[in-house]
């Protein structure tokens, strides 16, 4: 930072400085002429960031990154114009400025020390609305990035539930949910059904046609089980070709009817309606619980995982309780 002069001697109409609109001009000059004007060059930063001042900026422009933040994605930068300021709230705490503030080009800024901002506000009623104005707006503009935040951390979360490849809810939702529909299920009083599936010799699918196209029949597979499904069902990505569905409020006899709706319609499933070779058609065993009234999240998987064994021993594509 280089020092130019002084307010005076910049010759800088008070009228353009936001924070005296309305307030008495000649007053203001006067009480700002032996303010010290500085001068940034493009990209230098304000490194005497550790007093409470004020920064005015009378040429250029100023980027602010809120709390050390770099980069204007998520909001947390401020761009500063001719005749806005930053700096308010160190003066208001009497605090450091933590935002890294820098000029974006060559800037000219004036600079506002602590005690004479606060004469300022305290004789000037037209300097403190206009302050009050300026921090009203900086709290809805924080409030709006952190809503922004919000969703945006609210849309992460839900990619890190879903599997990349199916769009079906994948372990670490289980392991979250399932727990929570087993108590809600037992404090209901209402019975909790899951399906454990798994896909009939996909290694050798897989093997045999390669794994982009085992990817495309897991897929196919996958919308299989979810468009067989009630909107208050779960459909889920175990693991490898190994899916699942959650069925609240069922019980065994509707849930084995499901299953079987839901092996009849893998056996029924077009993979690859445009290819001139024809594809094996899907198929899958099918293994149906239902929660026990003094189970838990875990013996009900352990008892889906018994039956889709039962299923599987006993010659696949087919449903086993």
């Amino acid at each position: 930072m280089k020092h130019i002069g002084s307010f005076r001697e910049s010759g800088y109409p008070v009228e353009k400085l936001e924070l005296f609109r309305g307030a008495d001009m000649q007053a203001a000059a006067n009480a700002l002429a032996d303010c010290e004007v500085l001068e940034l060059s493009a990209g230098e930063p304000i490194e005497d960031a550790v007093r409470a001042r004020l920064y005015i900026v009378l040429s250029g422009m100023l980027e602010v990154e809120h709390d050390g933040h770099t980069g204007s994605a998520d909001g947390n930068v401020t761009r500063i114009l001719p005749g806005e300021s930053v700096g308010e709230q160190s003066v208001l705490d009497d605090a450091a400025n933590l935002d890294a503030v820098h000029a974006v080009e060559d800037t000219r800024l004036l600079v506002i020390e602590s005690k004479l901002a606060w004469e300022l506000i305290d004789h000037s009623n037209a300097v403190a609305r206009n302050l009050l104005r300026l921090m009203s707006f900086r709290i809805r503009a924080a409030n709006a990035m952190l809503r922004r935040r919000q969703k945006l951390g609210e849309f992460y979360r839900q990619l890190s539930l879903n599997d990349t490849l199916t769009g079906l809810y994948n372990r670490t939702w289980l392991a979250d949910m399932l727990p929570k529909l087993v108590a809600r299920a037992r404090n209901q009083g209402s019975p909790l059904a899951l399906l454990m599936v798994d896909l009939d010799n996909f290694k050798k699918f897989n093997d045999t046609h390669g794994h982009l196209v085992g990817d495309a029949a897991l897929c196919a597979a996958a919308n299989v089980i979810r468009d067989g499904l009630r909107p208050s069902d779960f459909a889920v990505r175990y693991g490898g070709e190994e899916l699942m569905a959650v069925l609240p409020e069922t019980n065994g006899e509707l849930a084995h009817m499901v299953a079987d709706r839901l092996c009849q319609k893998m056996r029924e499933a077009v993979l690859f309606p445009d290819m001139r070779v024809p594809m094996p058609h899907l198929t899958a065993c099918f293994g149906v619980a239902v929660l026990d009234p003094n189970g838990n999240e875990t013996s009900l998987i352990e008892a889906a995982d018994a039956a889709l064994y039962r299923a599987k021993e006993a010659g696949r594509n087919c449903v086993s309780v």
